[in-house]
């Protein structure tokens, strides 16, 4: 099945805890999808989705369907007996399902045909020795209608758009995961530490992976950035031991080789993190550095996960399990209806990078800038968005901040400032610890605020940076301030913290979401936005939620002097507030978006994955 390009807030797995919390930051506890029936004994492998529409593939030819027009699972006729072990599309009337013995089969919306594989010997009636009936056990493909099945033996059957072909992988060791990535390489993993990439010219290269883990899935992060997943056998453990494993620019970093994993077998981009599935009901969440054990209720292995368009998932695994967090399937299958306010004027502006983008500021002289992944620094001259020198090529930048004397600052990984003097960078603080600096708000060049991880909270008097003592250990996404005296910081749960010049205090938001980002006009008018949909509004006396029928997560807000508030976030959400209420616009993009900037001249800027950005232009008078 196709996986979407959505990774965390942050990059996470660069400082990946080698615990496992009993703690669930989804909110609904998984469990079974009702009137979904399989046979007991059977393992459904995979599913895939859009449109209104499920389906599911598992053991004896099993095929579950679920289509919105016509509630229920229905069962599907199906040409042959065997196991499917994964399913892929561009949509619901061309699809492809692959598994044991090389079976290939395709849905063209009415009718499940057998392609290939499954050869019968004739003279014995059973399947026949040959390369054909090389069991298959995943497929991807792209938005050209282009896919890969990988299997045993280094097994990678190619299909075109008209038919399948092999590719020569060159290796005899069982694949298990292939991926393909936006700038057009295919990956593929396996046994022994198996890492293949396919180039554009279609040749296929080995990438030498030090570790000998079992990888069973892989999820493209960026360009030249991968993480896996598997596990490996120990004897003196008498099981096997799961293993997560983060690629990037040539290096292999194990990131839970002590962390008691089960062997995983699945993962996708889920929310604002990464949703994993292993042996014996593991069911985890990668998030906020934390891989963080999700309640499910079942002790079955568990096989996949199927993304929905509305940001929710299924889990399906062993025994018929068939489980989600949403508390209703058919609404969480369901993409929410964009409510056009007006004509949308958001377009899409040319970028410098392909890189994840986190920040947007607009510097006292109106100037804009954008920043990002490995050191990514933008500024906007004229029409023409062009790349600033990095401040460091190997650290992520969080956020920007500037004031009249203060030149440009950037914050972000390893708890590192820097400082912009017009021609190059200087290191301006160093917190000398993995922390990432995810927010700044000042007042002026000598009276300045940084928040981060772990409830890191800077202040910089003129003189120096000195931490300040937040009383809590959670991220802190984001901070919004009126004055010295008056700031405001959001993070994990709910978590709201005030200043008052001297101390943070809880400011408890009335929400048991994540908030990732907060804005305000005064003291009786903030808004804070976070996990699935989430947004709540404090009038000067109480938080109240406030409903905006999303799925997605919002990942930034933004206010102007005119009044116009907006919110972006997760599948290229966009959110206008009108006469108090929230609608949503139309952008002309599917990527998560994850920075939100409304100008002082009422045009809005929008950030977010594979470098996308955006811009809403003022109405004209």
């Amino acid at each position: 099945m196709s996986s979407a390009h959505n990774p965390s807030r942050r990059h996470f797995f660069r400082q990946l805890a080698s615990r496992v919390e009993e703690a669930a930051p989804v909110a609904m506890p998984w469990r079974p999808v009702p009137e979904a029936h399989a046979g007991d004994g059977d393992v459904l492998w995979s599913g895939w989705a859009g449109a209104g529409e499920v389906f599911v593939v598992g053991d004896e030819g099993r095929i579950l369907h679920f289509d919105a027009d016509r509630p229920g699972w229905h069962e599907q006729p199906t040409p042959v007996p065997l196991p499917l072990h994964g399913i892929w599309g561009t949509q619901a009337d061309s699809l492809h399902a692959v598994g044991w013995m090389g079976c290939i089969l395709h849905y063209d919306g009415e009718q499940w045909r057998h392609v290939r594989g499954g050869v019968v010997n004739d003279d014995t009636g059973r399947y026949a020795p040959c390369e054909e009936n090389t069991p298959l056990f995943a497929i991807d493909g792209n938005v050209h209608g282009q896919a890969w099945a990988v299997g045993d033996e280094g097994r990678i059957l190619h299909f075109d758009g008209e038919g399948w072909q092999p590719e020569a992988s060159g290796t005899r060791i069982n694949l298990r995961a292939v991926a393909c990535a936006p700038n057009g390489r295919v990956y593929a993993a396996g046994g022994e530490g198996t890492l293949l990439c396919r180039e554009p010219n279609g040749d296929w290269q080995p990438m030498d992976c030090p570790l000998s883990t079992g990888f069973h899935a892989l999820l493209v992060l960026n360009d030249d950035e991968l993480l896996l997943a598997g596990g490996r056998y120990f004897v003196d453990q008498g099981g096997f031991r799961g293993e997560l494993v983060h690629y990037r620019h040539g290096e292999f970093h194990n990131l839970a080789h002590e962390s008691g994993l089960p062997r995983l077998r699945a993962l996708r981009a889920y929310k604002d993190g990464v949703l994993l599935v292993g042996d014996k009901g593991h069911l985890l969440y990668l998030h906020n550095n934390k891989v963080h054990r999700l309640a499910c209720n079942t002790h079955h292995d568990l096989m996949d996960i199927v993304t929905l368009g509305s940001g929710e998932a299924l889990v399906v695994g062993d025994f018929g399990t068939l489980m989600t967090a949403a508390p209703d399937f058919e609404q969480a299958l369901a993409v929410p209806h964009k409510e056009v306010a007006a004509q949308s004027r958001w377009e899409v502006m040319a970028s410098p990078t392909r890189r994840q983008l986190w920040g947007l500021w607009q510097a006292h002289d109106g100037r804009m800038y954008a920043c990002g992944d490995t050191g990514t620094v933008l500024r906007l001259e004229e029409e023409r968005w062009v790349s600033m020198p990095a401040p460091d090529e190997q650290l992520a930048v969080h956020c920007l901040w500037s004031c009249e004397g203060s030149g440009l600052l950037a914050g972000g990984q390893e708890g590192r400032i820097y400082r912009f003097n017009g021609e190059q960078w200087q290191l301006h603080f160093d917190l000398h610890l993995h922390t990432t600096i995810l927010a700044m708000w000042g007042t002026g060049p000598d009276c300045i605020y940084a928040v981060g991880d772990e409830g890191l909270v800077l202040h910089y008097d003129g003189l120096g940076w000195q931490r300040l003592a937040s009383g809590t250990t959670s991220a802190l996404y984001d901070l919004w301030g009126l004055d010295a005296r008056h700031l405001l910081a959001v993070g994990d749960f709910g978590l709201a913290l005030r200043y008052n010049g001297e101390q943070w205090k809880d400011f408890n938001t009335g929400t048991e979401q994540f908030i990732y980002s907060v804005w305000g006009r005064g003291l009786n008018d903030i808004y804070a936005v976070g996990l699935s949909g989430t947004v709540v509004h404090f009038n000067g006396q109480r938080w109240h939620t406030m409903p905006t029928r999303l799925q997605q997560d919002l990942l930034s807000i933004s206010g102007n002097p005119a009044g116009e508030v907006f919110a972006v976030g997760g599948q290229g959400t966009v959110l206008r507030l009108g006469q108090g209420q929230w609608l949503r616009e139309t952008a002309p993009t599917e990527v998560s978006l994850r920075a939100v900037c409304a100008t002082r001249d009422g045009t809005v800027y929008a950030v977010g994955d594979q470098g996308c950005i955006l811009r809403r232009s003022p109405k004209p008078e």
